[in-house]
């Protein structure tokens, strides 16, 4: 007979284990309300979405972002309305292809769906594909037209997702391929630095209101970087300067950029340099970014092992702390309860980023506006 296992107190006595729902991810929920007052409603601006795959953040315009961020603001005020009166997804069908590990890209664009009313196909593994037996891409999707609505792919293969859209009649999302781009990941970002100071999405901001962000990472190399400046050079009256932060004896600064990357930045209107000297920024930053990991094929390589953010390093009072995730050593737990943690809001968060995003691909938009 197996025996039933206790947990036991200090004191010895048998107790039961209990959650506080309160924790250290309740910093960084600054209402959504006040990024839905600084934004004004135009639905017409999420039609762009209707019939686009997202591969890159390029070609987004900063108007369909604002009004995506603004939707995904009445998700996150009032979730309940959506997943148990409203569901605009119900019906519908998304494909998850993860062919990469993956916590929470794979697990908030299935969560987002299902809130939504939807059903959803997981595939995690390329091995129990017909692409194990040496299908193409292009027949794959194929296949992928007649299974589902929408579909969220993660592949080590840069190419891969391109390979594909000839073929689809469906929508595509692009959650991360090789070290290219993580499109959505990018508009968590910017709808976290949002949430926090609401001000920042007006089409003119003051000089003294704009943001300074620093980010320790290396554009060439990690995907999420890459994408994050695309979306900030969209906006680039919310920010005062851009500061990279890498190891000059681990990444030379001419190995930062791809070609054109940083003229690109310069000519949106950004103001960026390079340092290597984190902690004497710090105390000048509003907006800390920080990721270590970039993938490489089937495996990753870790940059940056020389920075590590602890919770006693001079910040600014509001300074915010941002972090993709998963967190390694540059990113200390210490940090995790204290008001300069958005890193988990910013997971948070991307759960409706997602739900407003999918809304709007499977044109299910007109069953959610005007709706707070």
């Amino acid at each position: 007979m197996t025996a039933l296992h206790s947990v036991t107190t200090s004191t010895g006595a048998d107790a039961p284990v209990r959650f506080d729902p309160l924790g250290p991810d309740v910093f960084g929920a600054a209402s959504p309300q006040a990024l839905l007052g600084a934004i004004q409603e135009d639905g017409e601006a999420l039609q762009d979405l209707v019939g686009q795959h997202v591969i890159s953040i390029q070609p987004f315009r900063p108007e369909t972002l604002l009004q995506l961020f603004r939707l995904a603001a009445k998700f996150e005020s009032n979730p309940d309305r959506y997943t148990a009166h409203n569901t605009p997804l119900k019906g519908k069908i998304l494909i998850n292809a993860f062919y990469e590990p993956s916590t929470r890209t794979r697990l908030s664009f299935d969560s987002a769906w299902h809130r939504l009313g939807g059903d959803s196909i997981n595939i995690t593994d390329r091995a129990t594909t017909g692409l194990a037996k040496g299908e193409s891409l292009e027949d794959v999707a194929h296949m992928f037209n007649n299974y589902g609505d929408c579909i969220v792919l993660r592949d080590t293969d840069s190419q891969a997702i391109y390979a594909m859209t000839d073929t689809l009649r469906i929508p595509i999302i692009n959650a991360g391929n090789g070290i290219d781009e993580h499109p959505t990941q990018a508009m968590a970002d910017l709808y976290t630095m949002l949430k926090w100071r609401p001000a920042l999405a007006s089409p003119e901001v003051p000089e003294d209101q704009r943001a300074r962000i620093g980010i320790v990472g290396i554009p060439s190399r990690m995907r999420t970087v890459r994408s994050l400046l695309r979306i900030l050079a969209k906006f680039p009256q919310m920010v005062e300067e851009l500061v990279l932060i890498h190891d000059p004896a681990n990444d030379a600064r001419e190995d930062l950029f791809d070609r054109g990357q940083l003229e690109e930045l310069q000519q949106a209107g950004l103001k960026v340099r390079c340092t290597g000297d984190l902690q004497g920024e710090i105390p000048g930053l509003d907006v800390i970014y920080i990721n270590a990991i970039a993938w490489v094929g089937d495996s990753y390589e870790v940059h940056g092992n020389s920075f590590r953010l602890t919770r006693d390093l001079p910040y600014k009072p509001d300074a915010i702390v941002l972090h993709p995730l998963a967190r390694g050593p540059e990113l200390s737990t210490c940090l995790d309860d204290t008001p300069h943690n958005w890193y988990f809001s910013q997971a948070r968060g991307a759960v409706f980023l997602r739900m407003a995003l999918l809304t709007c691909m499977v044109d299910r938009t007109n069953r959610v506006m005007d709706v707070i």
